[in-house]
């Protein structure tokens, strides 16, 4: 309830602002200015109760609330950089002026015409809402798939050529569910793996409201399995162990600090799995336990939710990490603070001897919008490196 009116409270606190900046400042009046007022407050509205969606209201009939006012979080994102950029124009246009008379313009002149003031505001509006047309309903709801080929040095001969899916970051509930899941699923099986990863993060929401959306999972296909590990999101709204014995029920074996032998034409190698890098005591992530009793021969396939678990990986004698996580930043420009939180973002790469790979994720979590940042379902070819 706190957290609930501490939201509200930062969210009406945004509300006047954008109200003094897009409506006032630019002179609206009359019919147009009322029209602007009453859509933001209702998008305010609408933005509360998308973030008790899936964990207070059911998602079965308040998803589309949670869709736009997710949707609204997005945007009020852009509005505010826009307007700062803007502010910034205006800043440097008052300072020219201010250069090119020698003296401190009279208060008046002081101010941007109302006219171009309309007018940027007017375009930022209209960019933003495409941007967040294009970014929720096209390039969020379609993730693409995405093949790299992965050369191991230690892979046995028997693994050369395997084929991986790495699923994380679907984030359904809130503004997508069961059909969303069902599209990447037939994505994954007629790329015919050999082995399926489900990186984590699955769902927003308690087991009870989102547990069916995640329920087409069932109908994965890997002959060498499917494996399983928490998200950090996955403490978020339920107990996460529920959701990992929820998983199970749908045909995922869970790896909770702990590794299993996988066989494959004659060789073996292992597949470990821990707790997010963020989970509380009792379920914090054991690397070291999830290694145990391995061999410095033995391969290494480990999947974890979060990048940060390779730089202990590689101290640890992992070949391969998957991960998930940073969604690539998921909506420009926030890959950039990502990066600054993150060892690596998105695709390959190696630290020491440690490979690993980052998906940007099929979902997006609380906006159901990407921007410049495609959602991917990564189909990974291990191939022995001589």
């Amino acid at each position: 309830m706190i957290r609930l009116l501490v939201a509200g409270t930062f969210l009406a606190l945004i509300t006047f602002w954008l109200h003094r900046r897009l409506v006032r400042a630019p002179g609206l009046t009359g019919r147009t200015a009322l029209a602007a007022d009453i859509a933001l407050v209702a998008l305010l509205a609408v933005a509360m109760a998308a973030s008790v969606t899936g964990t207070v209201l059911d998602p079965a009939w308040a998803r589309p609330l949670g869709f736009l006012g997710y949707s609204w979080f997005a945007a009020g994102l852009y509005l505010v950089l826009g307007i700062l950029v803007i502010g910034v124009f205006c800043l440097g246009a008052r300072l020219m002026r201010r250069f090119r008379t020698g003296s401190s313009p009279e208060p008046d002149s002081s101010r941007p015409p109302r006219r171009a003031l309309r007018i940027a505001t007017g375009t930022l509006v209209a960019a933003t809402v495409v941007t967040i047309g294009y970014g929720s309903l096209i390039e969020a709801a379609n993730p693409r798939t995405v093949h790299s080929t992965i050369a191991l040095p230690g892979l046995p001969n028997g693994f050369d050529g395997l084929r991986v899916a790495l699923i994380t970051d679907l984030h359904v509930g809130p503004a997508r569910g069961a059909r969303f899941v069902q599209g990447v699923v037939d994505q994954v099986n007629e790329q015919q793996p050999d082995l399926i990863i489900l990186g984590g993060d699955l769902a927003d929401g308690t087991i009870e409201f989102v547990g069916d959306d995640l329920a087409p999972l069932a109908e994965l296909d890997a002959p060498l399995g499917v494996y399983g590990v928490s998200g950090n999101h996955e403490y978020y709204s339920d107990d996460a162990l529920s959701w990992l014995d929820h998983w199970e029920t749908l045909g995922v074996r869970t790896l909770r600090n702990e590794n299993v032998t996988v066989t494959h034409n004659g060789d073996e190698i292992v597949v470990a799995g821990v707790h997010d890098y963020t989970a509380p005591a009792p379920d914090a992530a054991d690397l070291p336990r999830a290694l145990t009793g391995l061999s410095p021969e033995t391969f290494v396939l480990l999947a974890a939710h979060q990048p940060r678990h390779v730089l202990e990986a590689q101290d640890l004698g992992v070949d391969l990490q998957l991960s998930g996580h940073t969604h690539g930043g998921q909506m420009w420009p926030l890959g950039y603070l990502v990066a600054a939180a993150n060892p690596t973002v998105a695709g390959l790469d190696h630290f020491g001897d440690t490979a690993i790979y980052t998906s940007q994720g099929a979902g997006a979590w609380g906006p159901p919008v990407r921007v410049a940042t495609p959602p991917e379902i990564s189909i990974l070819e291990l191939v022995t490196q001589d």
